[in-house]
């Protein structure tokens, strides 16, 4: 079978990959800050405290900390022996469904309730869709005694009850967003919309590499983690150092921007997947949503449309800025899988290795169980969550 080749557009400027995008907050012509003059004070004050507290020893070795006692990493790399004998590959898994809140959220988390102490913030805000950045969001500002607001999707909060639960539990208020579709996109835009009245005293806590400069920057360096770790895990147990596929799932994109940050220079292919109903880099336009300028669903009159998918947590009409550079310049690839693929990658992993995925992340395994690879290769996927929260939605396949 031939290799899977991904051809990079000629009229791209190269520069240095998954780096610091400037002031400017682009990554090539994507990215930027398209907001309201309200919050253009508001983001440059995050911009600046972040540059500070990652430039500073102290803040990173307490994250660092906390990241270990608190959140369990460094999480595993699980070789799926099983699943990599059916399919004539072989299968590694990072397991971020095993750090604590069950998903790669935590780790974003954790750096930005920080950094909201270090500006005298006293709440956060957060958007959420499938409910684990708002348990993440809550479960840190438990911890660091922060009020927390998150808004959610009506629709979300019907499917994803055991996590809205949990958000209870940990003492965050829920705030039920019933304009539009009343899923993640339309929760992105009431918690900017909150953010505006309360810039003084609560921090913006972006779930995704979405939104204005810098959360995009500021959100995959907090889980470049991911991506750092499973290299050094890969040195270890590869004869080859670097496995030959990189994939991870893709709604805005974090996790697989943390993913691919640790990779980007090897020889690595990376694969973005996204949902077939909620594609930005495989079917989007460019456009402007949420303060950033990028790759979103929209009609013919270039107003977004709503996205489709199983897993709320994909359920998005756009991706991050960075992961459309990283298509554009042709270091990465971004596919798409439907829905029905993905309950079937989710059952076929829990019944070969013992493990129930998240939706979200059933989307990476689903493309991989395409049998589109070369026999032999070697392929690391990201585990992004557990699927306790899922379960309602799978009954069916059972």
């Amino acid at each position: 079978m031939p290799e899977l080749l991904i051809r990079p557009r000629r009229d791209v400027v190269r520069g240095p990959l998954m780096g610091d995008p400037g002031a400017s907050g682009r990554f090539g012509e994507y990215g930027g800050r398209y907001i309201p003059e309200s919050l253009i004070g508001a983001c440059r004050e995050v911009e600046e405290a972040f540059r500070d507290a990652w430039a500073d020893p102290g803040f990173r070795g307490q994250l660092d900390r906390l990241l270990a006692t608190y959140a369990g990493r460094p999480t595993p790399l699980t070789p799926a022996i099983r699943l990599s004998a059916e399919l004539g590959l072989t299968v590694l898994l990072k397991r971020e469904d095993l750090t604590h809140t069950g998903s790669h959220k935590i780790n974003n988390v954790l750096g930005q309730a920080m950094l909201a102490k270090r500006m005298g913030r006293t709440h956060l805000i957060a958007e959420t869709g499938a409910g684990q950045h708002g348990v993440a969001t809550a479960t840190a500002a438990a911890l660091f005694g922060l009020q927390a607001t998150v808004f959610m999707g009506a629709k979300d909060i019907e499917r994803q009850e055991l996590n809205v639960f949990r958000m209870r539990m940990l003492g965050a208020q829920i705030v039920p967003v019933t304009s539009g579709a009343q899923t993640l996109k339309d929760a992105t835009s009431e918690a900017m919309r909150h953010w505006v009245g309360a810039v003084d005293t609560a921090h913006y806590c972006m779930g995704s590499v979405l939104g204005p400069a810098p959360y995009p920057w500021m959100v995959r360096e907090f889980q470049r983690v991911i991506g750092d770790e499973a290299r050094r895990q890969c040195a270890t147990e590869l004869p080859a150092a670097v496995p030959d596929y990189v994939v991870a799932c893709v709604g805005g994109g974090s996790n697989a921007a943390g993913t691919f940050a640790g990779f980007v220079d090897t020889p690595a292919r990376l694969i973005g997947v996204e949902a077939d109903g909620g594609a930005g880099a495989s079917k989007g336009r460019l456009g402007v949503l949420h303060g950033v300028r990028s790759m979103f669903l929209q009609d013919d009159d270039g107003q977004v449309t709503e996205a489709h998918s199983i897993a709320a947590g994909l359920d998005y009409p756009g991706i991050g800025p960075e992961h459309v550079h990283l298509r554009d310049l042709g270091r990465a690839r971004y596919v798409t899988v439907a829905d029905d693929e993905v309950v079937a990658a989710a059952v076929r992993l829990a019944r070969t290795e013992g493990i129930i995925a998240a939706l979200e992340s059933a989307h990476a395994l689903a493309w991989i169980m395409r049998g589109e690879l070369p026999p032999g290769s070697t392929v690391m996927v990201t585990l992004s969550g557990r699927g306790d929260k899922d379960l309602g939605s799978l009954k069916g396949a059972l």
